[in-house]
């Protein structure tokens, strides 16, 4: 299984993926994991990956384009670690295959949650546990409710388009269409 993930923060992966049950399953060529930073598909001086969300808001989403960009120059199994109030919506609706929470309540970046999955996925893997007997008495939770959708600049990318309340300055029917969500 080959695995990359998109993130700000690739330092943040080193030592996880080196110990125990991912540090085995890179150990025995179960999976090949590669970190990238998202920063490196920015066309900008900054290197910039965020700006503000439109219809305002606390915090700052992740943009599109950038995304884009490094969804295209990859395959395989690809996470990507949100940061800042989230990713802009298009890409859940536009690039993602499947959009995961692994759970109901707030960390300050995605990296912990990507680090999470790719935990529970190797030990899935012929080989990577000790017991393979360990896997049936496993226990999961179920889906829960994530956040209504965030969008940031650019307001049409590809022709997907910012939905047009969100560029209205209606708080009132920001706030209306964000609950809907």
């Amino acid at each position: 299984m080959k695995i990359d993930i998109l993130t700000i923060f690739p330092e943040m992966f080193e030592g996880v993926f080196k110990t125990s049950i991912i540090g085995r399953a890179v150990g025995t060529q179960a999976v090949e994991i590669k970190v990238h930073n998202l920063r490196d598909w920015s066309d900008d001086n900054y290197k910039s990956v965020d700006d503000h969300p439109f219809g305002g808001g606390a915090g700052m989403v992740m943009k599109v384009d950038v995304v884009d960009r490094a969804l295209t120059a990859e395959e395989h199994l690809i996470f990507i670690a949100p940061h800042f109030e989230g990713i802009d919506h298009r890409v859940h609706e536009q690039l993602a295959d499947e959009t995961y929470s692994i759970g109901p309540y707030v960390l300050s970046g995605g990296e912990l949650p990507v680090m999470v999955v790719v935990d529970s996925l190797c030990r899935l893997l012929p080989g990577v546990l000790g017991n393979p007997e360990s896997l049936k008495e496993e226990s999961y939770s179920e889906d829960m409710a994530v956040e209504y959708p965030q969008y940031t600049r650019p307001a049409e990318y590809k022709g997907w388009k910012v939905p047009e309340v969100l560029l209205s300055g209606n708080h009132k029917e920001i706030e209306k269409w964000r609950k809907g969500k």
